[in-house]
């Protein structure tokens, strides 16, 4: 008889214990997509909040600005470095940023902070956190010369409003100690406390006038990519070009290294935890096919005694094997596509337990539950849990094998 036609019954003899175990695979299917969806979802939108709050995907900047940042040390023709990075294929934009330390005064209070001076025809909510999270006023405009963007906090601490003034103070490209005037134009809260407390967006003019740098200079470009994923891939292709030979190109891992740790840490738990469900549906599938076995010792002897080979026989437990994985990742599939689709549709509303301003690594997140699946992470689903019920019945195969023909027949 066929092999894989035995083995289809055979798996069948107990329909209950094999549905069990079946079903044990499913579960692991559905709880791996679930765990590994929400780390595709949250580190995405993670990496994409941070990189939209001022460094990119990718940042070019002059070298070795990243280890101690300088007024002095800038990017010129930042236009046309920008010009040349759109042409790759897989950024979906590149901003010209001025980053700087600055301090706040008004009339209540002095406050340190950051400043990030933007280009207003450049830049909107769909690319900008900041713009994204405004709450009162109105975006820059290209025509505003003396106009910023609060955090709502350090507008608060500095008892600011719309339409007032507030002096900034901060350290030139030749080191001196520089001031400007400037009215407040809007507000945003991001809901990152840190980052609404301390920062601050100015015209790209106005940054490039108070730091003495040219309408052609800048501190860095920052790119947007389509896929997060493709960060290194693409920095290594503009490191490579002959424009960008004398600049530092960084990764968003390399200019962030603070949220890539954090996800790291956060990723090597949730492989730990999927670890472990894999070893309980391991188990699962070891126990059904060892007691199949066992179960079968005297049927296995005469088996061996009428001419099949000791081959043949790990070969057909290794089949029965394969057909329990198959019908474990087929129940899997089954029951975990609604479930997927729900949560990546509309997925599960936490603010109730978190509140809205949920932060980590400095980034807010959002307090909707939901999940999101790459491909290669499906495919790495199905071939580790099908490989694992290979293995699982790897040992019952060998021992299904080793059972002396004569020994089993006396075996009642």
């Amino acid at each position: 008889m066929n092999l894989n036609k035995l083995a289809w019954r055979n798996l069948w003899r107990h329909k209950r214990r094999t549905l069990i175990t079946a079903s044990s695979i499913a579960f692991g299917v559905l709880l791996s997509v679930t765990f590994t969806g929400a780390g595709d979802y949250f580190y995405t939108r993670m990496i994409d909040a941070s990189a939209s709050m001022g460094m990119g995907h990718i940042t070019i900047e002059a070298v070795d600005y990243n280890r101690a940042p300088s007024a002095k040390k800038r990017l010129q023709d930042i236009r046309g470095l920008r010009k040349q990075i759109l042409t790759i294929e897989g950024v979906s934009d590149a901003v010209i940023r001025i980053n700087g330390q600055a301090m706040f005064t008004s009339a209540r209070k002095s406050l340190g902070g950051m400043f990030i001076g933007i280009d207003p025809t450049l830049e909107s909510g769909t690319n900008n956190l900041f713009l994204r999270s405004m709450v009162k006023g109105e975006m820059l405009a290209t025509a505003d010369k003396n106009s910023i963007l609060l955090g709502v906090d350090l507008a608060r601490k500095l008892n600011l409003s719309l339409g007032k003034k507030v002096v900034y103070t901060t350290t030139d490209a030749t080191g001196e100690i520089v001031s400007a005037i400037a009215r407040v134009k809007g507000l945003f809260r991001t809901g990152v406390s840190e980052v609404d407390s301390a920062a601050a967006l100015l015209p790209l003019a106005s940054a490039q006038k108070i730091l003495g740098y040219r309408a052609d200079e800048a501190t860095l470009l920052a790119i947007l990519l389509k896929d997060q994923r493709l960060s290194v891939q693409l920095r290594d292709i503009i490191t490579a070009l002959p424009t960008f030979a004398n600049l530092e190109v960084l990764s968003w891992q390399q200019s962030q290294p603070d949220l890539a740790g954090m996800i790291a840490v956060d990723r090597s738990s949730n492989y730990i935890s999927q670890l472990l469900i894999a070893m309980l549906v391991a188990a699962g599938i070891l126990n059904t096919l060892l007691m199949s076995v066992l179960e079968r010792v005297r049927e296995f002897g005469v088996m061996m005694a009428l001419g099949m080979s000791p081959a043949s026989l790990f070969k057909l437990v290794m089949l029965e094997s394969f057909w329990l994985a198959i019908v474990g990742l087929i129940i899997g599939t089954l029951v975990t596509i609604p479930w997927y689709l729900y949560m990546a549709e509309t997925g599960i509303d936490m603010s109730a337990a978190y509140g809205n301003d949920v932060s980590f690594g400095g980034v807010l997140l959002d307090p909707v539950f939901k999940i999101r699946l790459f491909k290669e992470s499906i495919i790495a689903i199905l071939t580790g849990l099908f490989s694992l019920a290979l293995l699982a019945g790897a040992y019952p195969a060998w021992r299904a094998g080793r059972i002396p023909p004569v020994e089993s027949l006396k075996t009642i």
